[in-house]
């Protein structure tokens, strides 16, 4: 199943996308599919951890890595060693040099890392300049609990008044929020770097959804995209862990690239920017 471009910008597919299948399916599943790119997750599988096995998969299937996700999620705080969090970016930061992607996407620390969190701003910038690799933080959510929301990130969930250079805007993560993904990229400007596309409901839970099956406005932020001369990257982040084999994994990433490149098409001229 090949799907034509509709639009400038490329668009990658996180291999979270295919969580339970492997790292390699997902290159696979991009290839072909027609997915400009690859962001890796780094993560329990040793492919993921891997630039040379990377290297293979990119130039087995043609697809490219675009971004790595560093390893600064709850459920991957094991891998690369259980401490040094500054060293897991650093792994990250020299994974993606090596694989010619631009892109890091980080977490913001959790609030009992205590001497990562306390320098953190600094260190990423100073990272950045280290390495070239551009380090893009993304906006993550309260955590509740027993209808108590719970300080997990520090210095918060929300990266818009923070000092950071370089942004990642998650729209399932800003549906968990209670936020408007529209209204987010606006605030984050010039500092918007990257772009996790999916969808939520305005659940407590981040579901990751398929663009258009939940409440975000997510052709809007295209749109906007577009009209913005925006020059980062967008990525599939779907949850399809549900899905009843790969064909119907398949069918889910098919309808987001298809939505995605048809909202990142230009608009006709005449037409407003959203």
């Amino acid at each position: 199943m090949d799907l034509q471009h509709g639009g400038p910008l490329p668009v990658g597919l996180s291999t979270s996308c295919s969580y339970p299948e492997s790292t390699t399916a997902a290159f696979e599943i991009a290839a072909r599919l027609g997915y400009d790119g690859v962001e890796v997750m780094v993560w329990t599988d040793p492919v993921s951890q891997d630039a040379a096995a990377l290297q293979r998969l990119v130039d087995h299937f043609g697809v490219p890595v675009v971004s790595v996700h560093a390893p600064t999620l709850l459920l991957t705080q094991r891998i690369w060693g259980r401490g040094d969090p500054w060293g897991k970016v650093e792994k990250s930061c020299e994974l993606a040099a090596t694989l010619g992607a631009p892109t890091v996407v980080v977490h913001p620390p959790f609030r009992w890392q205590r001497e990562y969190a306390a320098g953190f701003v600094e260190g990423v910038e100073a990272l950045e300049a280290r390495t070239g690799v551009t380090l893009a933080v993304e906006n993550m959510f309260p955590w509740r609990a027993r209808g108590r929301e719970v300080v997990a990130y520090a210095p918060g969930w929300d990266p818009t008044h923070v000092g950071y250079r370089n942004l990642t805007l998650d729209l399932s993560h800003a549906a968990t929020s209670g936020l408007d993904s529209l209204e987010l990229a606006r605030a984050f400007g010039d500092r918007l770097a990257h772009v996790h596309l999916c969808d939520g409901s305005g659940s407590l839970k981040d579901e990751h959804l398929v663009p258009g099956d939940g409440a975000q406005p997510c052709a809007e932020v295209l749109q906007h995209l577009a009209a913005t001369g925006f020059t980062g990257g967008v990525v599939a982040e779907v949850n399809t862990r549900r899905a009843r084999g790969r064909a119907a994994r398949e069918r889910e990433l098919a309808r987001t690239l298809e939505f995605a490149r048809r909202h990142l098409a230009p608009a006709p001229v005449g037409e407003g920017s959203a």
